[in-house]
């Protein structure tokens, strides 16, 4: 059976954390080269790089970013431990390791990420932020606890995880003050031909935008198909199109970025999603997460 030498992983973490050998060495009180002994005898444990070497510059490789993770929780729980056994006042918090989705609005993450903060234990959130695809298979080997969507995981996409309908939302129509108001009159058939900055054309949303629009008889001019919806928001705020936010959020996004609501689609539905490894769900703060929707988070 093979054992992780904590003594060189401690080596890599100080290193890594500090950015240097000779800044390492410092902290740690020894030469240069003892560190460079360890961290090598590390990689040749584990089969892999660490770090890219340039010179004097150390950065840290893809799989080094990753040992990175594992020894920020190794040696948080070490702290817990030596804390507990000299009877210091500690309280462990509760980690969770989320993954939000690029196209999910941050106002929505917030309301869905709410529960999670108003759980009596002290609480840690981790998030991480890009393409879905990428954060199911980091789910799927256990770094992640639950990731946050607008779409379903398909099955052909990631084996073993379990979709959580969190609810479902009308949209509002916004755009900056002059042109909010130029639409307002007539609407929706005054978004025929509007300039529009819509979700891009594979997401669920803009499936559902394509389909009430066609049902309304209006057919927009494309601007651009914007992923990000932060991006989206100022895009807007300078005049480049109307953009489409989930209706119960819309009154913080219209002040927060000085916009004006056009109008409101019901029919057209934005839905959540939290995607879970486990069918079985037994983490706190994913069980806060994924039974907020019986409270109808987004009527």
């Amino acid at each position: 059976m093979e054992f992780l030498n904590y003594h060189h992983l401690r080596y890599f973490w100080v290193v890594a954390r500090e950015g240097s050998l000779r800044k390492a060495a410092e902290k740690m009180h020894v030469s240069q080269p003892t560190i460079s002994v360890q961290i090598a005898a590390l990689e040749e444990a584990l089969g892999e790089k660490l770090f890219h070497r340039d010179g004097r510059a150390l950065t840290l490789t893809e799989m080094g970013q990753q040992v990175r993770g594992y020894a920020d929780e190794i040696f948080s729980l070490g702290q817990d431990l030596l804390s507990l056994t000299k009877q210091r006042d500690t309280v462990r918090p509760v980690r969770v390791r989320l993954g939000v989705a690029d196209a999910l609005p941050k106002m929505v993450a917030y309301r869905i990420l709410e529960p999670v903060f108003q759980l009596t234990q002290s609480v840690q959130v981790s998030c991480w932020e890009t393409k879905v695809s990428d954060m199911l298979v980091e789910l799927a080997a256990h770094r992640l606890d639950l990731v946050l969507a607008d779409e379903p995981a398909s099955s052909g996409v990631a084996a073993n995880v379990f979709n959580h309908f969190l609810g479902e939302c009308g949209v509002t129509f916004c755009a900056e003050a002059r042109l909010g108001t130029k639409l307002r009159r007539g609407f929706p058939k005054s978004l025929n031909g509007a300039p529009a900055l819509l979700p891009m054309s594979n997401s669920g949303l803009r499936r559902s935008l394509e389909k009430w629009f066609h049902n309304t008889g209006v057919r927009p001019r494309l601007v651009g198909e914007i992923e990000d919806p932060a991006l989206v928001n100022i895009l807007a705020v300078h005049g480049l199109g109307f953009i489409t936010v989930p209706t119960p959020v819309a009154g913080e996004t219209v002040a927060r970025f000085h916009l004006k609501i056009i109008g409101h689609a019901p029919a057209c539905q934005q839905q959540f999603y939290a995607i879970s490894a486990q069918r079985r769900l037994t983490h706190p703060a994913v069980i806060a997460i994924t039974s907020k929707r019986r409270s109808n988070l987004f009527c």
